[in-house]
């Protein structure tokens, strides 16, 4: 892999990473060249570990060895820009984690049917847009052990920096997609053998417990947004309204929480 020392913000090699702070910037930047980020050695490793292929990576020089054990591995030819510290920040916009950065090749994803063929516990999300929320789901579904992630079109990108980075890496590791018909897709799961229960505050809903004591051999469990939940469509489409129980006033635990609380419970024994 070529290591290419670069000493200026301004150089065109680094315009993958440049700006990353602007939101709007980045969300038409990435589709638009098949990119995602991988900010920090571990989680760079676990992408290349994925099979993921990296376009270029930029590093400064400290934390150099700590990706060039895992590009060797991988065998790329992908660039190694390597440059000071302030540089990195300056390109960036913020201080980049354990001063690495990796510009990915997005992978193709998988129909809903493949995705979920041989799995036994799928977790739905639907219009969850708070990235942090998106990456903690993925280290608890890699966490406890639900076979694969169905990502609605309204829900935020898991390879979205900061999804990557709260995930500590696990949405390289989880089988995910994103669903292309909504909520037409959730068909797709029934058609597999899998009852889908929406987790949601409803009169008719029954509690996790109740749920998980039927015993249901295949189950994707849905979330939705922080706010104000499963939408309308997603709820007719379910099998089952399902709750948590809860205590002391409090009506409902933030949707990461909430979501680790559901697959613990219904995981397979």
């Amino acid at each position: 892999m070529p290591v290419i020392p670069v000493d200026s913000a301004a150089d065109d090699r680094l315009a993958d990473y440049r700006g990353l702070t602007d939101v709007a910037l980045r969300r038409s930047l990435e589709p638009e060249r098949g990119l995602y980020m991988a900010e920090g050695a571990k989680v760079i490793s676990r992408a290349l570990a994925a099979g993921h292929e990296p376009r270029s990576v930029l590093v400064s020089e400290r934390w150099l060895a700590g990706v060039d054990e895992a590009l060797a591995a991988a065998e790329t030819d992908a660039p190694v820009y390597v440059a000071p510290s302030e540089v990195l920040e300056s390109v960036t916009g913020f201080q980049v984690h354990r001063g690495a950065l990796a510009a990915m090749h997005r992978p193709v994803l998988p129909s809903v049917s493949e995705l979920v063929a041989d799995a036994r516990r799928v977790v739905v999300l639907e219009g969850i847009v708070d990235h942090t929320n998106v990456g903690a789901i993925f280290r608890s579904a890699a966490g406890i052990g639900a076979d694969a992630i169905v990502v609605a079109p309204t829900c935020a990108d898991p390879l979205y920096r900061r999804s990557v980075k709260v995930s500590m890496g696990t949405v390289f590791q989880v089988p995910w997609t994103r669903a292309e018909e909504w909520p037409g897709d959730l068909e797709r799961l029934r058609e597999a053998g899998f009852v889908v229960a929406g987790l949601a505050l409803a009169d008719d809903a029954v509690t996790l417990d109740e749920f998980s004591a039927l015993g249901h051999e295949r189950v994707a469990i849905m979330m939705g947004s922080e706010g104000d939940g499963l939408s309308r469509a997603a709820l007719r489409s379910v099998d089952a309204v399902v709750t948590i129980p809860m205590a002391g006033g409090v009506d409902s635990l933030n949707v990461a929480a909430a979501s680790a609380v559901a697959m613990w419970e219904l995981r397979v024994r």
